[in-house]
């Protein structure tokens, strides 16, 4: 069984690949991986101030599926424990929040 994972895949997260690596996840100093759609989205989450671009053979609409994914998922999601501090919240509840 191939166990190889793509460069954007986090050693602490036991997810699978979702596919070819499409996307570049960059973070605020510019340092980045390359990574499938699934693992590119749970980098972005986890990043402040993070960007994602389209790999040059990747499928139209890559980089907007990873951006708008990421915004649902919480922060280092494959963690467990209590998630009230914002900083440990997606950016959409995190939105929800403020807008009550």
């Amino acid at each position: 069984m191939n166990h190889h994972r793509c460069p954007a895949a986090h050693p602490d997260d036991p997810t699978v690949c979702g596919g070819p690596v499409v996307v570049s996840v960059l973070d605020a100093q510019n340092a980045g991986a390359d990574g499938c759609e699934h693992h590119g989205a749970r980098l972005l989450a986890s990043l402040d101030g993070g960007r994602v671009y389209p790999l040059p053979d990747a499928p139209p609409g890559a980089s907007i599926r990873v951006f708008t994914a990421a915004a649902g998922i919480r922060p280092f999601c494959w963690l467990d424990g209590p998630r009230t501090d914002p900083s440990r919240l997606s950016r959409a509840e995190n939105h929800t929040e403020s807008g009550r």
